[in-house]
């Protein structure tokens, strides 16, 4: 016996006969019980006061597996109850992912539905097309979502033998789930929301897009197969992720002293300020470790004239670029210690000293570790002073 439940989503109470019985395991004669399929959970409710933890699709027909066994037997008449909150929440998600989808088609190019699910406060659509689903692809979804829910679309579905169904271009086929049932049946269930759009579907349904309420989208992600996932909230979820939203806004909107719609200009003009001032940090670090490495005095190394010294306020990715430009015919190398956490030291050559073996040179004689090429290696971690790293240096060793 397969569920009656789509056809008739308000039904929560009925009475009917016991099928089998096996352990925690129901079948019933007739059930408005949904089983767990394309995207929508199994009902909940109970069975002659006995919770029902789960309702699956089995050869044998649909099976409710209860809490506990009972102590009814095959043959017994028992009453049934759907529990009407989870219904009605997954009437009104699964109605939403057909209106979003609509929304999709209008917004989208050449858009495909590639799988839907529904969880416990939220659903997602599953979209493939030719076009990007950008922010403001998503937005605009959302704003034509809830216009069609404001609308009041009515909402109706049909059975049509599947060579049929597949001949009307207008009507979406979730491929992970509609088509595979199709090849079972000699029929399929077209779902339409009146003049928005028309679905091969499974599920349970609301009478009319007004029931579902609010939409909200809340994020989008990649999970494969050419797809992009579009996550969104209905009913209760969705009106406290705009809430949220929303305060967010107003806080940014006082923190910037400009109104929620001018947050976008003021964020750009301070990121506009922001890189120029790192622009302009950066030139003066420059400046500033140029007038350091200019009082570096040369000494004597590897037969060549040196600079070597301590540097302060510098990390080492800092120095990459400014040491080689003091090795000219005057100076053959440059080796400089300071500290970033760790002391760390640089070491940039002209070539005939290997800058990597004078890295390594160092950090075998204290510790640290370190790499790089002939004419530019550093080194970190080494758990001394950078006096004594420069000493050492100085000294040749």
């Amino acid at each position: 016996m397969e569920t009656l439940a789509p056809d008739n989503p308000e039904t929560l109470s009925f009475d009917t006969e016991v099928a089998a019985v096996d352990g925690r395991e129901v079948l019933l004669h007739e059930t408005y019980f949904y089983p767990e399929g394309g995207g929508q959970p199994a009902d909940r409710g109970v069975i002659d006061d006995i919770d029902v933890v789960d309702v699956q699709k089995s050869p044998a027909g649909v099976a409710h597996t209860l809490a506990e066994e009972p102590e009814f037997e095959t043959g017994e008449t028992v009453h049934c109850v759907v529990d009407a909150a989870f219904r009605t929440y997954c009437k009104r998600a699964h109605t939403a992912s057909h209106v979003l989808f609509g929304a999709g088609r209008r917004v989208l190019d050449d858009v495909g539905y590639a799988g839907f699910d529904i969880g416990e406060e939220t659903v997602r659509v599953d979209f493939t097309a030719d076009t990007e689903i950008t922010d403001e692809r998503m937005v605009e979804m959302e704003r034509l979502a809830n216009r069609a829910v404001w609308d009041s679309l009515p909402v109706s579905w049909e059975y049509e033998d599947p060579e049929t169904a597949r001949q009307r271009e207008e009507v979406a086929f979730n491929t992970k789930t509609e088509e595979g049932a199709m090849a079972e049946s000699d029929e399929v269930r077209i779902v339409t929301v009146e003049g928005w759009d028309v679905a091969a579907c499974g599920g349970t349904h609301v009478a009319n897009t007004q029931e579902i309420g609010p939409i909200h989208v809340i994020d989008r992600s990649n999970p494969g197969e050419g797809a992009t996932r579009v996550e969104f909230a209905v009913g209760p979820k969705a009106i406290d992720a705009a809430a949220e939203l929303h305060e967010a806004a107003r806080e940014a909107s006082r923190a910037l002293d400009v109104a929620v719609p001018a947050i976008p200009g003021a964020v750009g003009r301070l990121t506009s300020e922001r890189d120029e001032l790192r622009a302009e940090v950066a030139d003066l670090k420059s400046e500033l470790l140029g007038h350091r490495l200019d009082d570096l005095d040369p000494v004597e190394r590897d037969d060549g004239r040196w600079l070597i010294g301590t540097i302060e306020d510098a990390a080492p990715n800092d120095l990459d670029g400014e040491l080689e430009g003091y090795v000219d015919e005057e100076i053959d190398g440059v080796a400089v210690a300071g500290t970033s956490g760790e002391t760390f030291v640089v070491v940039a050559t002209d070539g005939d000293a290997d800058a990597n073996a004078i890295v390594q040179d160092v950090t075998d004689e204290f510790g640290g570790g370190g790499g790089g090429s002939p004419t530019f290696a550093q080194g970190g971690g080494i758990p001394v002073s950078p006096l004594e790293v420069v000493g050492y240096l100085r000294n040749g060793d």
